[in-house]
């Protein structure tokens, strides 16, 4: 993590990598993080679109594009190089507080 910007949330997290493999839409970003996340992280479309919309301000993702299905638009995201990079950091981080567990407990096998 750069130094100075604090820990993502779960959520925000997720979100993020959810788009690292590539565009999606609100709903397709919500499956994908429940998938992810094992389950852990269930986000409500309030709460997702709240989430876009700050990450969208902080040029982390933008608006891929737009299509309309059903009669419905729906919006695809993607990751900016700097929403790549934030969610490379955070993994990296997370790595690493792991390390130092896995270290005190004497092997890394308490994580199994």
């Amino acid at each position: 993590m750069a130094k100075g910007r604090p820990a993502l949330s779960e959520p925000t997290y997720f979100i993020l990598a959810a788009l690292l493999s590539g565009p999606l839409h609100g709903h397709g970003i919500i499956k994908r993080v429940m998938d992810l996340s094992e389950g852990r992280v269930r986000l409500a479309v309030g709460t997702l679109y709240g989430a876009l919309d700050r990450l969208a301000a902080n040029n982390v993702i933008t608006v891929d594009r737009e299509e309309v299905v059903d009669g419905r638009q729906r919006r695809y995201f993607r990751l900016t190089d700097d929403g790549r990079r934030m969610v490379i950091e955070e993994a990296a981080r997370m790595r690493q507080a792991a390390s130092v567990v896995a270290g005190l407990l004497g092997s890394g096998e308490a994580f199994a």
